[in-house]
């Protein structure tokens, strides 16, 4: 181990122990606001401890400082430099320490631009090099100065997280040591998303009976990569001693390695997989969608092929990251992903870790961009536990549903997915967003700085959604509110459409006239014993031999219900055949003629649905034209699938137009046909003319109907969903004020903690003051009291501090209200001031100008 790493790893270990001078200086400073005066008293030991004197140069906003430091292994130097307000870049003999605002501002600063301490460093250089600070050393404030940040910034992080600690011991119990209890969320995932986990009863739902719990969604990110460093740099990089919302690389790999012996990988194990034969289409076990449509999406989609390389591991050592976020874009979960392809087992590493901090009946939706391929493998190859398995209901994010085969959407689009109301799953777009900006400097940092800086972002994003919870909550409930219940009886139709358009495309078979006829011959069988039944219930309410008669009624009128059913099923039946009501139906049995025509329309349901499929790739071909470089391989894909389809669909226009041609003299032919005409989409000579096409298909307005009844079932859904989010929210606040409250009373004598709970109680009485404002119009789920937790003096004091501008010292500022030129009426039109500032700033500028080279 080199001498640097050593270094670096005994200031890991030196950390703790400076959180309670950290604290103790922060309660002196008034949170930095002010520094007291530098006063390097003498140090005595009392160990009679080897003592030596470092010369530190101190480095502030606008000056450099040389300080003499006495110390030795009981007081040693960081220590001694802390109490100063300076942090030390080294923990045994630092030559360079950094006033703690400078630092705070950086650590506050890269949280919102592209952190960048090499350009800092050199623009705080020259800022001193022209005021006559100089060091005596080129390149030297670089890497000390970022040596300091970054211990800096893990020394905040411990610090916060130790403070909260003593808080949270006071919060209601919902763990026994190491073990969940199967009653409530676990602890972590109420720190991770008060809305979603914060709740004190999961399973209080007054009547809302919620479909689903909870939702999560699930992507994968290939620009956040790391490269591989040749020259052995990640030596210098330590492990950072701080929370992370990564998951060890160990339950990874144990994850990897379940998944290799379910599919059977291993040596000696498993079973290659049944291919269908022909044109066979049906479903696999657990499965609502047909198997060609589920081989469709695979094929479409990059991520469904896990072999498929999107970086190269000879140039990366880590590809990407994958995220897990609950349905407030709150961050869960995050895995390092160090292979070429989006490999199955991160998804579920992901899964299993969300339903081991879980009660072990709570549901969950999960969105995720190939959900059908997914739920396709959890089933085949078991690869979750039932348990987990059937508390699952699968979704695809909104961004990528419309990618997916018609019958796919049916079932997995969001918004036709009962219990998911209008969450879109797309929180993870929105943090590879809010993420974009570490793309250049994580490119070339180490395994755990690149883990480290990860976090810290998450952290501020974390501190921004709690103060918008109440923003995002009043929002979704304006937008269900817009949408009025709807008490049209049309989910029939749409139920109707959805049994329909996912049945199996049918298959050419010899034997297809017989099945279909045996079919026929059971359904009439089924239809005379109900006719006798039917007809032995009329004749004993006649003859007056019933006991109760609203029940027998009502016994009748089922089985006349039940009659009607298969007597339309037995003669939409006998519609598609052809088949009159006279026919001899035995004699049907070898009839060429209705063979033919089974064959004729199970090759024409084919060649329409690789119709459709090839114009999805069409379009999306044509829409890749419009895209920017970085489509190239979508456009290439898309291209490749369309010439992969032609070669069957011509096969197919030949199948059909040669079975056409044997049609018997006397029938009614269908058409011969061409992949461009449109006689593909009629049905001359192969449905009964009788039969009327359902409302769903021909009807206009019953679409229509259709698409505006499952938006109203999902605002209907997220009405109910918010109510209950809204009382969490306020029970979680409660019950965090109440363990600050308690916490504080115990820590009366620590003036260092009570400054720093005191600064927590500010901070929940200014959410207070900002949720309160947003939810106030959202009814409660139940009963709860009017207070939050903080007192109105509390409340009144934030209001204050959140609402009223304020000077550097304290005091709020006065405005005339009769010369606020941006009154509250004219703030409706802050776009159109900009653009008038704008252009008054112009014409400043220009008459400058013209009075400079005015003469």
């Amino acid at each position: 181990m080199s001498h640097l790493l050593i270094r670096l790893t005994r200031t890991g270990l030196l950390i703790p122990s400076l959180i309670g001078p950290y604290l103790t200086y922060q309660y002196k400073s008034s949170s930095l606001r002010h520094r007291p005066a530098l006063q390097n008293d003498p140090v005595e030991c009392t160990a009679s401890c080897h003592r030596r004197t470092l010369e530190v140069t101190c480095v502030f906003f606008n000056y450099l400082e040389v300080l003499n430091i006495d110390c030795c292994p009981c007081t040693p130097a960081p220590l001694q430099l802390l109490k100063l307000g300076l942090f030390a870049c080294a923990p045994i003999a630092p030559s360079l320490a950094v006033d703690l605002r400078v630092l705070e501002l950086v650590r506050t600063l890269f949280v919102w631009i592209t952190p960048n301490t090499t350009a800092w460093c050199e623009a705080l250089e020259v800022f001193l090099t022209a005021r006559g600070y100089k060091l005596s050393t080129k390149d030297n404030l670089r890497r000390r100065f970022s040596n300091a940040y970054h211990w800096y910034s893990v020394l905040v992080t411990n610090a916060g997280d130790h403070v909260y600690s003593l808080i949270s011991q006071h919060l209601p119990s919902r763990s026994l040591g190491d073990e969940v209890l199967p009653t409530q969320p676990s602890d972590y995932l109420r720190s991770r998303c008060p809305v979603c986990f914060g709740m004190q009863d999961w399973q209080k739902d007054h009547g809302l009976r919620l479909k689903l719990d909870c939702h999560v969604c699930i992507d994968a990110c290939f620009t956040q990569k790391r490269s591989a460093n040749s020259h052995g740099a990640d030596g210098l990089d330590p492990p950072n001693p701080t929370r992370s919302v990564f998951i060890s690389d160990e339950e990874v790999a144990r994850m990897e390695a379940h998944i290799l012996a379910c599919r059977g990988s291993l040596p000696g194990c498993g079973t290659k997989r049944k291919k269908l034969e022909g044109d066979e289409d049906g479903y696999e076990d657990g499965m609502r969608i047909p198997v060609l449509t589920l081989d469709a999406c695979r094929e479409s989609f990059l991520a469904a092929d896990e072999k498929r390389e999107k970086a190269s591991t000879r140039f990366f050592a880590d590809m990407g990251i994958m995220a897990l976020l609950c349905r407030h874009d709150c961050v869960l979960w995050l895995v390092n992903m160090t292979s070429a392809g989006e490999k199955q087992y991160y998804v579920l590493a992901l899964i299993k870790k969300l339903f081991e901090h879980l009660p072990p009946t709570m549901t969950v939706g999960i969105l995720y961009d190939i959900a059908c391929q997914l739920e396709r493998s959890c089933l085949k190859y078991q690869l979750l536990e039932q348990g987990i398995l059937s508390r699952i209901v699968f979704s695809i994010s909104v961004f990528h549903v419309y990618g997916h085969q018609w019958p796919c959407q049916l079932i997995y689009h969001p918004r036709k997915c009962e219990g998911f109301g209008p969450s879109d799953g797309e929180g993870c777009e929105r943090l590879w967003s809010a993420l974009k900006m570490l793309i250049p400097p994580l490119r070339v940092s180490g395994y755990h700085q690149r883990l480290f800086v990860l976090n810290v972002q998450v952290r501020h994003l974390d501190g921004k959604n709690l103060d918008t919870f109440g923003e995002w909550l009043s929002r979704r409930w304006t937008h269900c509110q817009t949408k009025k219940s709807n008490e049209a009886n049309i989910r029939p139709e749409w139920r109707a459409q959805v049994e329909h358009q996912m049945k199996p495309l049918s298959r050419r078979s010899k034997t297809n006239n017989d099945e279909q006829i045996s079919k026929i011959l059971t359904l009439e069988r089924t239809l005379s014993n109900l006719d006798d039944s039917v007809h032995a219930l009329e004749m004993q309410l006649c003859a007056g031999n019933t006991l109760n008669n609203v029940d027998f009624n009502l016994r009748l009128a089922d089985e006349r219900t039940h009659r009607s059913k298969v007597a339309d099923t037995l003669r939409q039946w006998k519609a598609s055949l052809g088949i009159g009501q006279l026919n001899d139906l035995q004699q049907l049995r070898r009839s060429i003629f209705l063979q033919i025509r089974l064959d004729v329309q199970a090759v024409k349901a084919r060649l329409r649905e690789h119709l459709r499929q090839r114009k999805f790739e069409i379009e999306r071909f044509e829409r890749s034209y419009r895209q920017t470089v970085n489509e190239h391989k979508l456009h290439v894909h898309a291209e490749a699938s369309i010439q992969q389809r032609n070669p069957t669909i011509r096969k197919l226009v030949t199948t059909y137009n040669n079975l056409c041609g044997k049609a018997p003299a006397g029938a009614i032919a269908p058409h011969s046909i061409s992949p461009t005409d449109d006689d593909i989409w009629q049905d001359v000579g192969l449905d009964g003319n009788d039969m009327a096409p359902p409302a769903w298909l021909a009807d206009e307005n019953m679409r229509a109907a259709i698409k505006f009844q499952l938006e109203v079932d999902r605002c209907n859904e997220e009405r109910a969903r918010i109510m209950r989010e809204c009382c969490v929210l306020q029970e979680w606040m409660m019950a965090e004020w109440d363990a600050l409250q308690e916490a504080r009373t115990h820590a009366e004598e620590n003036e260092d903690l009570c400054f720093h709970f005191d600064l927590r109680a500010r901070l929940l009485s200014g959410l207070v003051v900002h949720w309160q404002s947003q939810v106030r119009p959202i009814p409660c789920a139940w009963p709860l009291p009017d207070s939050w937790g903080p007192t109105p003096n509390d409340l009144a004091e934030a209001a204050n501090m959140y609402y009223q501008p304020s000077c550097l010292d304290g005091t709020a500022a006065v405005y005339d209200s009769e010369n606020d030129w941006e009154s509250d009426e004219e703030r409706e039109n802050d776009e159109l001031i900009d653009e008038l500032e704008e252009a008054a700033l112009a014409g400043a500028y220009i008459d400058l100008d013209s009075d400079s080279y005015d003469i």
